[in-house]
Formats: structure tokens, sequence, C-alpha cells
């Protein structure tokens, strides 16, 4: 061997450790970062279904129901107990999330096992909003008929992730996911036949039965005239209401 390809090889030593270390400085964040990512996609996933979750609430405690609306303090109680603290979490009235390692996800902590929403009160955020659908006739039926008219119902979700300290440029990100759903709450539906007389009889403008009434009259006197007459018909009974009536020759005998 020549004194020419010794120094050769003597140059070429450690260059696989050189290039071992260089690798490492790329795959090394890459390796964080990736599973990072995957935890800040679940997270927005999570927040999603936590929206569709508080819109469906006021689905069904709307302002017609019994029960009436829940407050966003109630939502985001329930919300940060059944979405954001652990997968396993009962479901329980009045339950709430608690900032220590029993109630957290045990996936959402960053590379040094600190927590990615450390203070729930802080971190998850919940936001409600109802509009109404704004149409003139709208607006006067459900004047008349005492419906309503706050019927858009916006559940909003906001999570504030925290910042992951000496990764970059996750310590300075400030990351911020937000979701809503926007459902009609209250579609107007009656609780039963009663609630659709009542609301008829109570209208006022919108069905004005006493004044048809007494401008029926000359018409009314003059049917009870000929209804003593063979084939002859009663007269019309204005302001009657009758829900979910069955005509008599649709009933079995």
């Amino acid at each position: 061997m020549t004194m020419e390809n010794k120094l050769l090889i003597a140059r070429q030593r450690g260059q696989s450790t050189v290039e071992f270390v260089a690798l490492g400085f790329v795959l090394v964040p890459l390796l964080l970062i990736v599973p990072l990512v995957g935890k800040y996609m679940d997270i927005a996933q999570t927040t999603a279904v936590a929206s569709r979750y508080v819109a469906f609430e006021g689905a069904v405690r709307h302002s017609s129901s019994a029960d009436g609306w829940k407050t966003d303090t109630e939502l985001a109680m329930e919300v940060r107990r059944r979405f954001f603290s652990n997968s396993d979490a009962p479901i329980k009235t009045n339950d709430t999330a608690g900032d220590f390692t029993a109630h957290r996800n045990v996936l959402w902590v960053d590379q040094r096992g600190d927590p990615l929403l450390p203070e729930f009160s802080k971190n998850v955020v919940v936001s409600t909003e109802k509009k109404s659908l704004g149409q003139p006739f709208g607006a006067f039926f459900s004047n008349n008929f005492s419906l309503s008219q706050a019927n858009l119902y916006t559940g909003r979700v906001n999570v504030n992730i925290a910042n992951i300290a000496g990764l970059q440029p996750f310590d300075t990100i400030d990351l911020s996911v937000s979701r809503h759903t926007v459902l009609l709450a209250d579609a107007w539906s009656a609780s039963g036949p009663s609630s659709v007389h009542d609301k008829v009889q109570g209208s006022g403008a919108a069905f004005p039965y006493q004044a048809l009434k007494i401008a029926a009259l000359p018409v009314t006197s003059l049917i009870l005239l000929f209804e003593k007459l063979p084939g002859g018909a009663p007269p019309p009974d204005i302001g009657r209401v009758s829900p979910d009536r069955v005509p008599a020759d649709r009933l079995a005998k």
C-alpha cells in the first residue's frame, strides 16, 4: 500500500460518525414532531365532536323545552370532562375535570411528559349563540303564536394548546383550535293536540276567529234556515280547532 493510500484512509476515519451525527440533527426533531402533529390532529377532531355535542344539547334543551337552555358554564364543565379528560371518564351529572394526571388524556403530552392542556378551565372554552332566522313572515307568526325566534343555535368550542418548551417553532406557536356547529334548535314542534289548540286559539291576528265569527253571523243564520231541509248542511264552526282529528268515515266500526 502506497503512502498516498494510507493518507487517504486516515482522512476518511470518523466519516460515518460525522454523517450519523449530522443525520441525527434532522431525524431526532422529525421523530419528535410527527407524534406531536398527530396529537394536535386528535385534539382538533375531539374539538369538532365536542362542538356537535354542544349544538345537539341546544336542540334538546331549547327555549320551548321544560328545562330551558343549558348555560355555557354547564356545557363547558360537561365538555371538559367528557371529551378532553381521560377516555374512560364516566358520564355523571355535575362532574368536573380536575387538573391532575388521573383526569388527563394520557396521549396528550409533549416529549417531556408535560400536558398539552395543563388547565382545563383556561384551555377549553365553550360558548353558544342564539340567532333568529330574521324572516318577516316568520317573525309575524312566531310573535302571534308565542313561538321562540332564537332558532339558530351555534355551539362553539375553542381549545388553546400549550406551547412546547425547547422545541422550535412550537415553543412560541400559541396554537388554538376552534370548531363550531349550527343547528335549528327549536323547530316549533307541538307537544301535543292541546298545545296546538292553545297556540291557535291565542294567536290573535294570525287567526282572528272571533272577528270571523261576527262577520259570518248573517251567513250562519241563513244556513240555519235551510239546515232543516232534506240534505241541508250545518253551518261552518268558525274558530273550532281539532288537532289530529280523523274524519268519521275513516274510523273503523
